[in-house]
Formats: structure tokens, C-alpha cells, sequence
């Protein structure tokens, strides 16, 4: 299935019907390494600050960083310009288009620090916000006024700012803070759209794509009455966090986003203010940190105070798939929920096969049974000989290499289609819009249609059922959400949440003309479990602003559920037991989050000792850009040893001791007892002391984690998790502990390698 995803997705987003889209079409553009330009190719250049008496505006940014450009680019005016963007606040540099001769001189000049080619990265609801335990006029809601008092910034495609998502009934005017605006923009600012700029080249923030809509929707739209798509999923719909105020920065188009204009995006929305980011983009392989302008930008934000939550990908089910690995990243996997848009086969021996269909009306009287048509050689729709298919209802799967494959079955004369997942999708099916009398089923349910497809002259009828609730078991792991272990940081925990992300109902673009308010669209991918996140972090920030991003991040994990509605383990889509390597420490809890007892809390010094034991101090210089820290005056920080909310230990050497620090940010008076659980074989996990007290709020206390085990030959992962229980057992403060014993991950580049 991975090999295929390209294409998919861009057929989903250029299809006239728009329920195809899947994540994004820049996918087509992997290999895309810059933009080509007469030998030009686009780099992000990073310099030293403006020296002394050159001043702090802007402008003089801009001359300072136009002084290491050829002085050609002034004489030839039918040359493009070649200074793209300017940056001041994710650090001091810019984005330009040189050739590799004249990257060379700029590398010679004073003032010069790193340089690395610009890079193509990839964009990778009514019921949702219920489903996290979230109600209109109850509990977290209403305790902390829906998010109000909280800005996302949203860098995506572009909005559809006319979208009754983004009316601001009952909205309070923007932060007295904020700087943002709609400058330039032909989008109307309002107090719940209270920001729009574009950074792709012109002044037009409105959003070609719909993804952009759909995922800040998700993320921070206002309540909307009547929400749904084709009559499915129908029902008032909100944001995770209707309160909050939302900012969108367009850094991506149809034909993908660049890392430079990403960068711009990221300077410009920590300038204006922005409380949360939340980025549903990365790329699909992965990038040492400091050649990374996710990580590289998102860490100017954490260090100011602001959280960035990004999507993990969508290269799953394999393993050592992840974008977005960065610690100071909150990094967020896609699941299901408990809604399904139903449809049953019912065969001819009366077996009921359940299904899901997104377009539920039928040229032909719903529950008639037709001849069901299914040959093994035949198996995918593109292969089925047409010329068979007419008054028959016909079992294939979709190659997504011929998409349109499926309206040439219905236009020979089918009365249906039943379209079975591939196998290594197994239970994960993403729905897309075929249009009338087509069923989408799950890897068994395919399997027991074929097996019955073989008896003699066997029937179908296919029913329609609209929306059903309370589906078991929910969540899942979706198939295509990308997996752990961190190729660069096996000692860092990734992905760090799971998420609602597939078939989410969320704002779309208006059909047709392009005029009007807008519709509504269900799509699937990490990029729609990402602004759950953010959202769920803008609730957290309403409810603590004076919290880190890191501590805002711990409150997520570690109240996070371990187990699905059914009270079992969370499973993935072949219903097998998920684990922490594919749903980090557990699924979002809203409600918890804001109440989680502990922390586990990071700062700028923690991330830029960890930086100095991974890459060295010229990756210092460029990812954190702190004059005063010096790897040499650093205490060294192992991936392991980052006080993070979770344990991961790729065990080389035995026994191997980690520690963490909690702060109380619950009763001042508490207690808390250590409640372990590793059942594997291979490891044996000590924690000492099993009693934490603390006498007052803020109060700091450490403790360590021993594992010891020996690998026998192939890598052995074993989970199991730490929670700290308070003594009235309010507070369950839950870290997942994963020992992978036999690991060897690629090494990570050399401190201070050369880089381009």
C-alpha cells in the first residue's frame, strides 16, 4: 500500500469529487529538492545577527542578509529576485536561490553560519470532539471557557475564511498581545479568524487545496449547526477548541510546501503571538536535526513558550516510518473512532457482511439481491473484465494507481461494487466518495464475500444504514499512520499521542463555483489527528498559562488512555495489540490533561545538552542560537536520560539506569506510590524510591528507572508502563516503558559534520 500512496493522493486532491482527498498532493514531489532556476536551486541559509550598529528593524535584517548575495541579482531585473524570505525570529538567515558556485562564496563571507538545500515537505468534526469527552456546557468546556484567551496558528494550505467554522458568534476580540493581522489578505478578519497570511508567493490566503480548512476547523472551529457530508455524520459540529482564536499561515499550495516558506510561516506567527502550532506536514524521510526546518523553526517557538504539535506521517504500517522526531516536537499518530457510515452486504446464504459506504443513496431498491461477481484473477478493479459485470454486484479492490477504475465497472452496467481493503490494511478502511451503490469493507469482511463468491451462482444485496455510534473497538491505530522506533533518538519515545484521524468530518471547500459559505468533508491521515492535539493543547493552555510547552506536553501523555472502549489494549488494524511504538503513550484524554497531577518539565538548557551528546556544537549553534551555552560548560544529556514522559531504552549495555524529575502541579500536600507493570521475559525494571511526597505546589523530586536484560539475537521489544497513583487515587500520572533489547538503529550523523 505504501508504494502507492504518491499517487493516491494526488488523484484524491485533483478528482472533481472531493471526499477522495486522503493527505495531500505534494506527495508526487518526494525527490523534489529545491526549486530549479537556471542552476538556481533554493537554500536556507543561516548567518550570524546583524552586527552592532546596523539596528533591529526589519528592514535591516533584510539589507544585512541581501549584503551575501551576488551583487547580480541588482543589475538583472528579468532575474527572479533571489532573496525568497527573511528571517528574524527562528533564527538569523535567509531563503535565497543561488547556484552551488555562489552558495560557495556566500559560505566565504564573515557572518556565515550553515547552510542546507530547501526541501519539499508533504501535508501528511461533528462526532470527534464527544468522543474525546468533550460536552457543550459541562466539564472542561465550560470550566475554561472552551479554549478562550488561546491563538492557534495553523500553517497549511490556506483557509476558507467565509466557512461558518470560522464565524465568531460569541467570540471575545483577539488577545490584547496578539500583533497578527490579515494584512494583505483578502480574507475578512473576524474575532475567531483573528490572522491570515500567505507566504507562497502572493497575498492570497484562501485555500486552493481544502486541507488547510479542514484541519484548522478541527483544531479551533466555532460551533456549526447542520454539519455533514452527503447526510452522513449529521449533527451540531465544533473544533477541540471552539474558543480559540485561529491564525492561518499559507506555506503550501497544491504542488507542496517548502521548507523556506515554511520557516517564514513559523518567523512570522512568533512574531504576531501564536499560543500553539500545529503543523499537519513533514517529510517522508528523515533529516538530521539541524538540517530539519520543522525541527530547526519549531524550536525558536518551544523556546519562547509556544507549543508545536506535528503530524508523526502517513508511511505506516511499517516501522521506522516517523516525521516530526524532534523531543521538543509533540508528535501525533492517527486512530479511529466509534462512528462508522454504515452499509451491509447481505450474500446468499444469509451472511451479513458490514461495511461502510460515504455516498448513500442507490439507483437500485436498497436490500435487492443481484448476481455477485468475484474471480481471484480478477481481483483488483482495475483487472475485472468490464464486459462481465452488468447486473451483477462485483468484489474487487482498489489499486490506487486507477482510482477511476471503480466508475468504469459502474458505467459497463453493475448495479454495485464492494471494495475490500488489501490486506496489510486489514480493519483500517478509508472511506472515499465512489459515488452511489459502492460498499468499502475490511480485510475479513472481503475474505468471507470471496470465499462465498465461489459457491454456486451466488447473490448480494447491499443496505444502506446511514451513521451509526458507539462502533467496538474504538480507537484503533489506523494502517497508514507511521510507526516508531525514532531512527534518530531510539532513547526518545515517537509518536508521542494517538488521535482521531480517520474519517473525520471537518470544513471544506464550497462545491462547484467556489463562491458561497462552504461544505463539509471526511478525510483521513495524521494530518487530521494533529489539530486534535493542538486543540487539546490550546484547553491545556486556557487552563494553565503560565505552563511550558513541555509541561503542557507531559499533561497530554500522561493522562492519556491506555485502553479502548471495549476496557481491552488499544489494537492496530489488524487487531492486533498496539503498543507504544505505533500509539505513543496512549490515546488524548481532554478532560485528564488539565488535571494531571505531575509533570514531567523541559527547558532550553535540557534540549541543548541533549543536542551537544547527539549532534554537536555547531548543531547548537544552529538549532538553539544561545551565545551564552556552550557544549563544553554542558552537563551531557543521552536521548534516554531527556526528562521525558515516557521510557524508552534501547538497552546496550546492562543494567542502564535513567532518571526523571516530576514537579507537583496538583494538591500541594500530596503522595503518590510507583505501580509498575512489565510482563516481559527478557527484562526485569526496578524504580527507586516507590514513594513520592511533596509538601507543596511546584516542588521538584527525582527518581530512577534500572532495567537489566540480555538480547538473544534478534531485537525483542518489551512494554509495559509506570504510573505514579496518588493516595487518593485522583491523579494517575502514566508513563509508557519500552526496553528494545538487540536494537541497532543507524547512527546518527557525526557531531559537527559538514554539511552543504
Amino acid at each position: 500500500m505504501a508504494s502507492f500512496l504518491p499517487l493516491l493522493l494526488l488523484t484524491a486532491f485533483l478528482s472533481a469529487k472531493p471526499a477522495l482527498c486522503y493527505v495531500h498532493p505534494g506527495a508526487r514531489l518526494l525527490e523534489r529538492n529545491g526549486t530549479e532556476h537556471s542552476g538556481r536551486r533554493d537554500f536556507i541559509v543561516l548567518v550570524e545577527p546583524p552586527p552592532l550598529g546596523h539596528g533591529d528593524a526589519e528592514d535591516d535584517h533584510r539589507r544585512w542578509h541581501e549584503s551575501f548575495l551576488p551583487l547580480s541579482q541588482l543589475a538583472d531585473s528579468d532575474d527572479p529576485p533571489r532573496l525568497v524570505h527573511s528571517y528574524t525570529e527562528v533564527f538569523s538567515g535567509f531563503a535565497a536561490r543561488l547556484t552551488d558556485a555562489e552558495l560557495g562564496a556566500v559560505s566565504k563571507k564573515p557572518g556565515f553560519v550553515h547552510a542546507f538545500p530547501d526541501r519539499t515537505l508533504q501535508l501528511m468534526t461533528t462526532h470527534t470532539p464527544e468522543f474525546l469527552g468533550l460536552r457543550k456546557d459541562a466539564g472542561l468546556w465550560r470550566d475554561h471557557g472552551y479554549g478562550k484567551g488561546v491563538v492557534v496558528g495553523v500553517l497549511d494550505s490556506g483557509i476558507h475564511a467565509p466557512h461558518p467554522y470560522f464565524d465568531d458568534h460569541g467570540m471575545p476580540p483577539a488577545p490584547a498581545r496578539w500583533k497578527g493581522s490579515c494584512r494583505g489578505s483578502a480574507a475578512r478578519c473576524n474575532n475567531k479568524l483573528i490572522g491570515a497570511k500567505s507566504f507562497v508567493g502572493d497575498n492570497d490566503t484562501s485555500d486552493g487545496v481544502g486541507h488547510g480548512t479542514h484541519t484548522s476547523s478541527t483544531s479551533a472551529g466555532n460551533f456549526v449547526d447542520g454539519a455533514s457530508m452527503n447526510g452522513l455524520g449529521a449533527g451540531t459540529a465544533s473544533g477541540i477548541a471552539p474558543g480559540a482564536h485561529v491564525a492561518m499561515y499559507k506555506v503550501c499550495t497544491v504542488d507542496g510546501c517548502s521548507g523556506g516558506s515554511l520557516l517564514a510561516g513559523l518567523d512570522e506567527a512568533i512574531k504576531d503571538g501564536v499560543d500553539v502550532l500545529s503543523l499537519s506536514l513533514g517529510s517522508n524521510e528523515p533529516f538530521s536535526f539541524d538540517q530539519d526546518p520543522i525541527a530547526i523553526g519549531a524550536f525558536s517557538a518551544v523556546s519562547k513558550g509556544i507549543v508545536v504539535v506535528c503530524a508523526a506521517g502517513n508511511r505506516g504500517p511499517e516501522l521506522e516510518t516517523l516525521s516530526n522526531e524532534a523531543p521538543w516536537l509533540l508528535t501525533v499518530a492517527a486512530g479511529s473512532v466509534d462512528r462508522q457510515f454504515s452499509a451491509v452486504t447481505r450474500l446468499g446464504d444469509g451472511k451479513l457482511i458490514d461495511g461502510e459506504g460515504l455516498h448513500q443513496t442507490t439507483r437500485n431498491p436498497s436490500g435487492r439481491s443481484y448476481p455477485l461477481f468475484y474471480s481471484s484473477n480478477q481481483s483488483v478493479c482495475g483487472s475485472v473484465d468490464t464486459g462481465s459485470v452488468r447486473g451483477k454486484i462485483v468484489l474487487c479492490e482498489v489499486d490506487p494507481a486507477e482510482a477511476n477504475s471503480v466508475d468504469d465497472i459502474k458505467l459497463a452496467g453493475a448495479t454495485g461494487v464492494v471494495l475490500m481493503n488489501s490486506a496489510i490494511d486489514g480493519y483500517t478502511t478509508v472511506l472515499r466518495d465512489f459515488g452511489s451503490d459502492v460498499v468499502q469493507v475490511n480485510g475479513d469482511g472481503g475474505a468471507s464475500i470471496a470465499e462465498y463468491a465461489a459457491s454456486r451462482k451466488p447473490v448480494a444485496a447491499i443496505t444502506f444504514n446511514n451513521t451509526l455510534l458507539g462502533v467496538r473497538p474504538a480507537p484503533t491505530v489506523a494502517s497508514f499512520s507511521s510507526r516508531g522506533p525514532s531512527v534518530l533518538n531510539p532513547g526518545v519515545l515517537k509518536p508521542d499521542i494517538l488521535a482521531p484521524g480517520l474519517n473525520i468530518l471537518a470544513a471544506w471547500l464550497p462545491l462547484g463555483t467556489g463562491k458561497g459559505a462552504g461544505t463539509f468533508n471526511i478525510i483521513s491521515g495524521t494530518s487530521m489527528a494533529t489539530p486534535h492535539v493542538s486543540g487539546v493543547a490550546a484547553l491545556v493552555k486556557s487552563a494553565h498559562p503560565d505552563w511550558s510547552p513541555a509541561a503542557i506536553k507531559s499533561a497530554i501523555m500522561t493522562t492519556s488512555d491506555a485502553v479502548d472502549n471495549t476496557g481491552g489494549p488499544i489494537l492496530d488494524q489488524q487487531h492486533a495489540k498496539a503498543g507504544a511504538l505505533l500509539a505513543g503513550a496512549g490515546h488524548v484524554n481532554p478532560t485528564r490533561a488539565a488535571d494531571p497531577g505531575l509533570v514531567y518539565d523541559l527547558g532550553v538548557t535540557d534540549y541543548a545538552g541533549y543536542i551537544c551528546t547527539l549532534l554537536g556544537e555547531k548543531a547548537l549553534a544552529i538549532i538553539v542560537r544561545n551565545g551564552s551555552l556552550s557544549c563544553h560548560d554542558l552537563p551531557k544529556v543521552q536521548d534516554t536520560q531527556l526528562n521525558y514522559p515516557a521510557i524508552s531504552v534501547p538497552l546496550r549495555q546492562s543494567p542502564w539506569t535513567v532518571r526523571r524529575t516530576v514537579t507537583n502541579v496538583g494538591p500541594a500536600r500530596s503522595t503518590y506510590r510507583a505501580n509498575l507493570t512489565m510482563p516481559g521475559a527478557s527484562s526485569t525494571v526496578r524504580v527507586t524510591p516507590e514513594t513520592l511526597e511533596f509538601s507543596r505546589a511546584g516542588e521538584k523530586k527525582t527518581f530512577s528507572v534500572t532495567v537489566t536484560g540480555r538480547a538473544s539475537g534478534t531485537v525483542v521489544v518489551e512494554e509495559g508502563s509506570l504510573s505514579w497513583v496518588s493516595a487518593s487515587e485522583k491523579h494517575v500520572v502514566r508513563s509508557p516503558v519500552v526496553v528494545i533489547l538487540g536494537y541497532a538503529a543507524a547512527p546518527p550523523p557525526p557531531p559537527d559534520g559538514s554539511w552543504a
